[in-house]
């Protein structure tokens, strides 16, 4: 009888190696319509968490004190903090999808810097 050595049994592909490439395959064939915003603030951190908390309860949340991401079914938010900015991404694979989130995270994002006047100019990515 044959024993398998260690390198064979890693060269061979398991079934979640398999639907994990089957995935991001059919995932890398739809088209997504993005748009993106640069929001000029010296508080992007707590903004961006305070997003990503908010929606934790009811979405897929992902973040730290520097970037996030939040999963909206058929849109992704991600979101990435700088010293003087807050980048906001948004993707989802129709256009009207993208219309529709861009003013809910705009509105969310205005009511927590309630402080201060913010500019959220978003543009097609």
């Amino acid at each position: 009888m044959m024993q398998a050595t260690p390198q064979a049994v890693a060269n061979v592909p398991t079934a979640t190696a398999t639907a994990n490439v089957a995935t991001a395959t059919a995932t890398a064939n739809v088209a997504t319509a993005t748009a993106t915003a640069n929001v000029a603030t010296t508080n992007a951190s707590r903004y961006l968490q305070q997003l990503c908390k908010h929606w934790n309860h009811k979405f897929e949340t992902e973040f730290d004190a520097a970037a996030g991401r939040i999963e909206f079914g058929a849109a992704a938010l991600t979101l990435g903090a700088a010293p003087d900015a807050l980048t906001l991404t948004l993707s989802a694979p129709a256009a009207g999808d993208v219309a529709r989130m861009e003013s809910v995270v705009a509105d969310h994002l205005k009511r927590f810097a309630f402080r201060e006047e913010l500019a959220v100019d978003w543009q097609p990515a």
